[in-house]
């Protein structure tokens, strides 16, 4: 009795679909996967003795625009609104550091006039540092351009 019919020696597997699947769980585990970050890493740092001499590292010069184009260094109002006087002020706040930062915070409805001139001030000073403090607004809000 032999049941078995033809005998046929080359059986053909379609893998197409399995690879489809085994591509589509490698991208899944490569997103979904988080990689260690060096900043959550628990160490214990060895001790040393702080010096008396040391100072902690300079903040910015902090120039402050107010609407009427007033300037404020470090929280310390100007007399005058001149350069002479800008100058003056932001050289007293580095006090002495090689390369200052300077971050610029100014009103919204401050005048492009006085934003340049703290540019060009710290520019005559030799100083490239320069950022701008903004606040970040909430999602789906407006421009100032597209509210007018």
């Amino acid at each position: 009795m032999n049941f078995q019919r033809g005998h046929d020696d080359n059986i053909e597997i379609n893998v197409t679909s399995l690879i489809d699947v085994v591509l589509l769980l490698l991208i899944f585990f490569m997103v979904s996967t988080t990689f260690l970050n060096p900043e959550h890493i628990n160490l214990t740092l060895p001790s040393a003795s702080r010096n008396s001499e040391q100072k902690e590292a300079p903040g910015p010069v902090d120039v402050t625009i107010d609407r009427e184009g007033r300037y404020f260094v470090n929280g310390k109002a100007l007399l005058s609104t001149g350069e002479s006087a800008l100058r003056q002020g932001m050289t007293e706040a580095a006090a002495g550091q090689e390369e200052p930062r300077v971050l610029i915070h100014a009103d919204a409805n401050t005048t492009h006039q006085s934003v340049i001139t703290v540019l060009d001030v710290a520019r005559q000073l030799g100083w490239v540092h320069v950022s701008f403090a903004t606040e970040v607004r909430p999602e789906g809000e407006a421009t100032g351009a597209a509210r007018q």
